[in-house]
């Protein structure tokens, strides 16, 4: 019972500090307690066995106004552990009684009066629920300022890859000797691992401290693009060693995304999940875009070596900033890789609007990249040319900006409805493509389609983050990325080879009809069109 209320009482200095900033989520909460046990107890017993969850067995931690359930007198400055540690009432917020500010003496801490509690029956009747409690605020994302520097660190990661999209294919170009094929064989070599690796950083990011896997991530592509930047200055033509450090590059990827859809739960309440998710892609696309717009003036300017150099630096800031994100420690994992990749895989396919809608936007995408990657410039080829398909992307940038912010805020009865929905406006410009269509409907199109996909990955994002638990969220996730990865990759491979074996028109078709089809595929799952909002009860 000693080692028990030290655990409190680290748990509750922490929550009370973290409190001053505004309201905490229940994952946050239940974080903070699990830290404090791991800290009190050590090594004496499996963290397997903690109970991470008693919180919230004390209604005070989620009152407006918490007060402290163990006084910090009752633990002496010495730790049950034998080890000195400052004074508590040195450590405690400023405005709470026997914090640094208050004017009570260490040995008269007193408890704050409880404030008057209002009769049930009227908290019902003034907050219309039918719990008899008050329907909680929105948190604002300005209250989390963990958050707010992950939102930081993945704009300026995002902003990086713009500019190596354009700068890697036209340094590795530059390179005397170099050949389109030697390009091929480069880009292949930083896309095949994220497909191989993609469902290892699930199960990685599910075992460790997510944003210390995205930081490490992030440190990774910067050393890998740094020497990047090394050998196309240098006009160095290893072959060899461009693979293997686009290889790099790629794996840093497949770790990195998984742990990134697993860390929002982790940074911001759950009444809040949507609003960050969507304010994460509307700040992804807009660096996305500006990456892109800038990466032509930085490699005319300064040359690609220059460009990727710059985009190494982003990595760095970005993990430099990770280290702001405090996430609290996994516990400890009695199975082994190999059993946790098969769990993640029953929770995906145990749940079938998961797999369902995983399915159709991995038809989707593969149909938008073929026609973004290959169909879209050819038939631009010969009329319009590079500057109108340069328009047409364009209007698919700023779409998926205003589709984001859409999706922050729209707030439908049956998201994943909704979601898959969402897929239709894709066939748009394929069907106008394949019809020849003015060009400034087709731009019209793409930017409907833009906006539409954004506002299924806010909602998409926003069920995974609710409707899965946290401990698998990861690997849930890294199955998602799976499919779209590996379906777009084949959607480049067969867009070319398709045009010339049939016609540019039938191809176009192919895509639009595949998108449709896929959509009302997905619209079969019961689950799909009837699943409420928020978490499973």
């Amino acid at each position: 019972m000693v080692v028990d209320t030290y655990s409190r009482f680290l748990f509750e200095r922490e929550y009370l500090r973290r409190r001053e900033d505004g309201p905490l989520s229940a994952t946050v909460i239940s974080g903070l307690l699990l830290e404090a046990q791991c800290e009190a107890y050590g090594d004496s017993v499996d963290t397997a066995t903690l109970d991470r969850y008693a919180w919230i067995a004390k209604p005070h931690y989620y009152r407006e106004t918490p007060f402290t359930n163990w006084p910090p007198t009752v633990v002496s400055s010495r730790t049950p552990c034998g080890t000195s540690s400052p004074t508590p009432e040195a450590r405690l917020p400023r405005h709470w009684p026997g914090g640094a500010a208050s004017t009570s003496t260490p040995g008269s801490l007193a408890r704050p009066q409880p404030e008057e509690r209002t009769p049930l029956s009227r908290s019902h009747e003034d907050s219309g629920s039918t719990t008899g409690l008050k329907a909680p605020r929105p948190t604002p994302l300005t209250a989390e300022p963990a958050f707010l520097y992950f939102l930081v660190a993945r704009t300026v990661s995002v902003f990086g890859n713009g500019l190596s999209r354009v700068a890697l294919a036209f340094g590795v170009l530059s390179l005397p000797g170099s050949t389109p094929g030697q390009l091929s064989l480069v880009l292949a070599c930083q896309a095949v691992p994220q497909v191989c690796f993609i469902l290892v950083g699930g199960v990685v990011a599910d075992r460790v401290r997510r944003s210390r896997l995205i930081l490490a991530a992030e440190y990774t592509a910067g050393v890998a693009f740094t020497l990047l930047a090394f050998l196309i200055t240098t006009e160095s033509s290893s072959l060899t060693l461009l693979c293997l450090l686009a290889a790099v590059a790629g794996t840093a990827s497949a770790l990195l995304y998984p742990a990134m859809d697993g860390l929002v739960p982790q940074l911001v309440p759950e009444n809040a999940l949507q609003r960050a998710n969507g304010v994460l892609r509307t700040g992804n696309n807009t660096a996305n875009l500006v990456g892109l717009a800038a990466a032509g003036a930085v490699v005319g300017l300064f040359g690609a070596g220059w460009a990727l150099a710059l985009n190494a630096l982003t990595f760095f800031v970005s993990g430099l900033l990770m280290h702001k994100v405090p996430v609290p420690p996994r516990p400890r994992r009695a199975t082994s890789g190999w059993q946790d990749l098969r769990e993640g895989q029953r929770e995906f396919f145990s749940r079938q609007w998961l797999w369902v809608l995983t399915a159709q936007y991995a038809l989707v995408m593969a149909a938008v990249n073929a026609t973004v990657g290959v169909l879209g410039p050819l038939s631009f080829q010969s009329s319009g040319g590079a500057q109108t398909w340069s328009a047409v992307v364009a209007a698919q940038a700023v779409g998926s900006i205003a589709g984001a912010a859409m999706g922050a805020r729209v707030r439908p009865r049956r998201p994943l409805f909704i979601a898959s929905l969402a897929a239709l406006p894709a066939a748009l410009p394929m069907a106008l493509l394949a019809a020849h269509a003015p060009s400034w409907l087709t731009i019209a199109a793409m930017f409907l389609t833009g906006m539409s996909i954004s506002v299924y990955g806010v909602l998409w994002s926003t069920a995974l983050q609710q409707k899965i638990p946290e401990e698998s969220l990861s690997r849930v996730s890294s199955y998602d990325w799976f499919g779209s990865l590996s379906l777009a990759s084949l959607g480049l491979l067969a867009a070319g080879p398709a045009a010339e074996a049939t016609s540019l028109p039938i191809a176009l078709t192919t895509c639009a009809l595949s998108v449709v089809l896929a959509t009302a595929a997905g619209l079969t799952s019961p689950q799909v069109r009837t699943l409420p909002p928020g978490r499973p009860t």
